[in-house]
């Protein structure tokens, strides 16, 4: 992703609105699954958007002191939107994660190359890349198995309960 002609605030801005996006996404999507184990993994990929947040809003008002953060209602990044409904499918609110997920991969792989190699900021965004992947990895999976069991028509309410 080249983000060559965007300045680092709008950057930052927009890292902000799509974690809050995500998180805002997740949160529903776990409100809407009767599946314990997808829930639990939602809340947790919830709180992971959480984080990535509050580090980039703490990158931002270190180059940017004194400003207020105000996130646009639209970015000026071209990132992919998601759409949804209460009654959009549990399979189609997956696969529009997947996409913001692999997207936001490439956004902090190219935001990290704004900081200087080597420095915390630099490879906390690729870290943050990374684990972006691995939110795509575990959406991925959970999207597998809801195609497997709904071609079989199988759900087994109590499977993920205790002893």
């Amino acid at each position: 992703m080249n983000l060559d002609g965007f300045d680092l605030e709008d950057l930052l801005l927009t890292a902000m609105k799509s974690e809050i996006e995500s998180k805002n996404l997740y949160i529903n999507m776990a409100k809407k699954t009767q599946n314990g184990l997808l829930q639990d993994k939602l809340e947790f990929l919830a709180e992971e958007e959480e984080k990535h947040r509050l580090f980039i809003e703490e990158i931002y008002l270190n180059h940017f002191p004194g400003n207020t953060i105000t996130l646009p209602e639209k970015t000026k990044v071209p990132l992919p939107e998601v759409a949804y409904t209460e009654d959009t499918p549990m399979s189609v609110l997956l696969q529009q994660a997947m996409n913001a997920e692999q997207a936001a991969n490439l956004f902090y792989q190219s935001l990290a190359d704004r900081f200087e190699d080597g420095t915390k900021m630099h490879n906390t965004l690729l870290y943050f890349a990374d684990m972006e992947n691995g939110h795509f990895k575990i959406l991925e999976q959970e999207k597998q198995s809801m195609e497997r069991f709904e071609e079989a028509d199988v759900y087994w309410p109590m499977v993920h309960a205790g002893p």
